[in-house]
């Protein structure tokens, strides 16, 4: 790789860490307004090393006339990702005093809005970390270079491409220049935030709890200021919020774009938004029937509780209401089955993404029907579009090491000594975002803080595989990558 191309990815990792240090002063205002100066040195420390080690990345300048390639642009994805998460683990290593090893996981898990965690205690914890998880899910959400696209037009370096780096998203362009249409999405993302906020707060939350939980929320995040998560709050007006915001979350940002300008039937045409309430409504009416039947609940009860559930754990969000692992054994498959399914394409949710499912059945449809009629030649089409070769490849490419990363990440964790549920479930809620597993150790009712530390730094590596879509990291691996 060229030096002007490492140049210039050093530059845009140092814009990354000096926003990041910026982003610091936030729970440092939080606990002024707490009155909670404790850990002000703690924030003011990681908040300097950070913003002195990206202003040394910064300062050289951005090199003359170079340019990114298409590869290039995955090797700036991944490595800001992980050097961001290095830096933004620091608040959490100076205030907590945990290992570094805890302070990364943490950090992973906020930046890539998985939402597993180390950290207990919360209730009591201090405001400023709180906040710190909550604003490392926000940023993560929209992703930092969907951010840079958007504030950061100089950089001229085909924003579209680089913020699909790190997106599945493969819709067409809404306007002619990328940067214009990130900065409606990072708009939207600030309004739906804002509203969120707002709702929670007239739900019955604290405003502090309402910011941080619609933070959480929109980003499909999952961290909450209880240990109980979203269990704190008997008001049924906050679980509805919830589910509502978490749903905003996972739908993609590119229909509220064009909505808001002028196509108002966007969002309710697009097969995979409909696909995606289809699945919920079904699921909450299936399994809250269910539970009501067993559980003795008011059915309205029932539903409310299976609606938060499986809309966080199908939008890999990953609050909880209750532990639902001591449903049963229907509900505890079934959780794990839908875990992997996610949300949108080009929204904030992780997993597998509904399209992809969609597109599975429209080719085994054909298959079949191909096997019936021979002769006969069958249009494959998906949201009006005719579904080329290239998008089945993607697609069949992706699903087949989306298992196969979850297998051999399951695998090394029974190598160290975990049960095998532990294994199996940590390594799926990681890769796809979800945030807790299953189990008496990583369930809603758990975290991960008795894992082995060899443990938490393979998941961490789960965590970015899953954020990234695992393509865009394999790519590096490659030897054909990095020959000149």
């Amino acid at each position: 790789m060229a030096l002007p191309t490492l140049r210039m990815i050093g530059f845009i990792i140092g814009i990354f860490l000096v926003t990041l240090a910026i982003s610091m002063v936030i729970p440092m205002l939080t606990l002024v307004i707490f009155h909670r100066s404790s850990d002000m040195h703690s924030f003011l420390w990681a908040s300097l090393i950070t913003f002195v080690c990206g202003l040394a990345l910064v300062a050289p300048g951005r090199p003359d006339n170079a340019q990114l390639r298409p590869r290039d642009m995955y090797m700036l994805t991944v490595s800001s990702w992980v050097v961001v998460a290095i830096f933004a683990a620091l608040p959490f290593l100076l205030t907590q005093h945990i290992s570094y090893t805890d302070a990364f996981f943490e950090s992973m898990s906020g930046i890539t809005a998985t939402g597993s965690t180390v950290l207990s205690g919360l209730d009591t914890m201090s405001p400023g970390i709180l906040m710190w998880r909550s604003l490392l899910h926000w940023l993560g959400g929209i992703g930092f270079i969907g951010m840079a696209v958007a504030i950061l037009p100089l950089l001229r370096i085909g924003g579209m491409r680089l913020f699909q780096t790190e997106s599945s998203d493969r819709s067409d362009k809404l306007m002619p220049r990328s940067h214009r249409v990130a900065q409606y999405i990072v708009m939207v993302y600030v309004g739906i935030s804002a509203l969120g906020a707002l709702a929670f707060w007239l739900a019955g939350m604290s405003p502090f709890d309402a910011i941080n939980h619609a933070m959480s929320a929109i980003s499909t995040g999952g961290f909450s200021t209880s240990d109980q998560s979203l269990g704190k709050w008997s008001q049924p007006a906050v679980h509805w919020v919830a589910v509502v915001v978490m749903i905003l979350g996972s739908v993609p940002f590119t229909l509220y774009v064009a909505t808001l300008r002028g196509n108002r039937w966007a969002l309710i045409r697009d097969e995979q938004v409909q696909g995606f309430l289809g699945l919920l409504v079904v699921t909450w009416l299936v399994l809250g029937t269910w539970y009501w039947w067993t559980a003795k609940l008011p059915w309205w009860d029932a539903i409310r509780h299976v609606a938060l559930n499986v809309t966080s754990v199908v939008t890999t969000t990953g609050f909880a209401l209750g532990d639902y692992s001591l449903w049963g054994n229907f509900s505890l498959m079934l959780f794990f089955y839908l875990g992997f399914i996610g949300g949108c394409s080009g929204s904030t949710a992780g997993g597998i993404k509904i399209f992809r499912f969609q597109v599975a059945y429209i080719l085994l449809k054909a298959s079949l029907n191909q096997l019936i009629h021979p002769r006969a030649v069958i249009k494959q089409k998906y949201n009006g579009h005719r579904l080329d070769e290239e998008i089945v490849r993607s697609i069949l490419t992706f699903s087949f090491f989306f298992a196969i990363t979850i297998c051999a990440i399951a695998l090394a964790l029974s190598l160290l000594g975990l049960d095998w549920m532990t294994a199996l479930t940590g390594a799926a809620s990681t890769v796809s975002g979800v945030g807790p597993g299953l189990g008496e150790t990583i369930g809603p009712a758990g975290n991960f803080s008795s894992l082995p530390d060899t443990a938490k730094w393979i998941l961490s590596g789960g965590m970015l595989l899953g954020r990234l879509e695992i393509i865009t990291v394999l790519v590096l691996c490659m030897p054909a990558f990095w020959r000149h």
